[in-house]
């Protein structure tokens, strides 16, 4: 898979008369109380990667402060528990508002709480729609992986391979050929597209299709660039990529946005944020014949 031109062909130039409801309703579903900055990183993500409407779900104390930050997102505020997570009488909210929309993101920065935990099996259980489960929205399914055998709707798994062992079980897998059978080998299984993060992160589909990425650098091994990556790859599924697409698009072009920022601060420096305001540049680079045009 040549992932560069495969993106060029999949990114044409936008048509004059589009408008926003062409490029996406994302839902998200992230952030608690003293773990809004996921929230924000996934969302200005999903703007940032072409997303034409982005809604957030979040507890109710967070709206005013997210708002504040967050001025080109809607906000949509939600029943919480007392710790400022996410409750769940949120669920009958959610699901009704879901159906108006394209995509679901959820995970960062939901907490470990046990209702909120529960909250999400329930989402994503019920979601018809495609989805990109992150973080605490794959600490839910710990140790009850045969659920994602009931999903009704795609779903993209976004683990690191901390987070990996913890669902499947097994050691950490080390090297390609071992990470990329693991991979393999749970896509099938559970019939989802597996994102295995790290260095040259592993996408591996339910057809057996598998896309070794080679942009990144370890300077990305950073809080905050995993919501970062899951914000790109819901704006990818919105923009009507398939979800084996939208993830191979999203590894890609958030390994490249931290290869530009590496370059310009170093490795050592780089954070999220950076990574995240160097997306149009890395859009930029990869699409201008596109947009000679």
């Amino acid at each position: 898979m040549n992932i560069k031109s495969e993106f060029q062909k999949y990114f044409r130039k936008r048509p004059r008369a589009s408008h926003k409801g062409d490029y996406g309703r994302i839902f998200i579903l992230a952030g608690s109380v003293g773990l809004s900055g996921a929230c924000y990183l996934t969302t200005m993500a999903a703007l940032r990667s072409g997303a034409g409407l982005v809604t957030v779900g979040v507890p109710r104390s967070l709206v005013l402060p997210l708002t504040r930050r967050l001025t080109e997102a809607m906000m949509k505020p939600l029943p919480e528990t007392k710790e400022g997570t996410l409750s769940q009488s949120a669920f009958r909210p959610i699901r009704i508002f879901l159906k108006t929309q394209d995509a679901l993101a959820l995970g960062p920065g939901l907490s470990l709480n046990r209702k909120t935990q529960a909250l999400i099996r329930q989402v994503v259980l019920h979601s018809k729609k495609s989805m990109v489960i992150d973080a605490d929205g794959l600490n839910a399914f710990k140790g009850m992986p045969n659920l994602f055998l009931k999903l009704k709707a795609p779903a993209i798994l976004t683990p690191h391979a901390g987070e990996f062992i913890r669902l499947f079980g097994g050691k950490i897998p080390k090297g390609n050929r071992e990470r990329k059978g693991r991979a393999l080998h749970v896509a099938r299984q559970f019939q989802v597209v597996v994102v295995l993060k790290g260095h040259q992160t592993i996408v591996a589909s339910p057809e057996g299709k598998v896309y070794i990425n080679k942009t990144g650098n370890p300077g990305m091994a950073t809080g905050g660039s995993g919501d970062v990556l899951t914000g790109i790859i819901a704006s990818m599924l919105g923009q009507s990529a398939t979800p084996f697409e939208a993830a191979c698009f999203g590894v890609f072009i958030h390994g490249l946005a931290g290869d530009l920022t590496a370059k310009e601060k170093g490795e050592i420096s780089l954070v999220a944020g950076d990574i995240l305001n160097a997306l149009p540049l890395a859009f930029q680079k990869v699409l201008r014949h596109n947009n000679a045009h």
